[in-house]
């Protein structure tokens, strides 16, 4: 029997990168490090911060194109104009804060700034939503401390594997 892929997205949040003022190094990052996983990247997106185009693009990517998991990269800090937590959080059927957490206490083992991060990870029907740092060094850092989980949670959630207590 194959191994089943798992079908991804990956959204770059990013005013400067949307107007071409700021080169994407985060998102190929991530792509590379799924693609390395066994990953199937099926979509890449690049978006402004602006809240209702994030909403109505995860809703397309977990509704519409049917993705098992979604990875969002920036707007997770405090200026003004993060907003993907709110964004995520308002496409939310189910929250999963054990992942947005073990991703900060594997950061805050490297720096104090950890804490800052503001990222959710969320689940819309058969889709899971992770939001990473906009940062590569950080977005590597914690899609490393999450990656080993992921395809459990997924299998589970997709209803391509056995239950927990098994």
């Amino acid at each position: 029997m194959e191994e089943y892929r798992w079908k991804a997205a990956v959204v770059t949040l990013s005013d400067k990168g949307f107007d071409g003022e700021r080169e994407d190094r985060s998102g190929p990052l991530i792509c590379r490090m799924l693609i390395d996983a066994g990953y199937d990247i099926q979509k890449t997106v690049l978006l402004p911060d602006e809240r209702k185009e994030i909403e109505k693009c995860l809703c397309k990517l977990c509704d519409d194109d049917r993705m098992d998991i979604v990875f969002t990269t920036g707007g997770t800090g405090f200026a003004l104009r993060d907003c993907t937590p709110e964004a995520t959080m308002a496409v939310a059927e189910r929250n999963v804060p054990g992942i947005a957490e073990a991703m900060r206490l594997s950061a805050l083992k490297i720096t104090p700034r950890a804490m800052l991060s503001r990222g959710v990870s969320i689940i819309r029907g058969r889709t899971l939503i992770i939001n990473l740092p906009g940062s590569p060094k950080a977005a590597g850092e914690n899609l490393e401390a999450v990656l080993p989980a992921l395809d459990h949670g997924l299998e589970i959630l997709t209803g391509r594997g056995g239950e927990c207590g098994q």
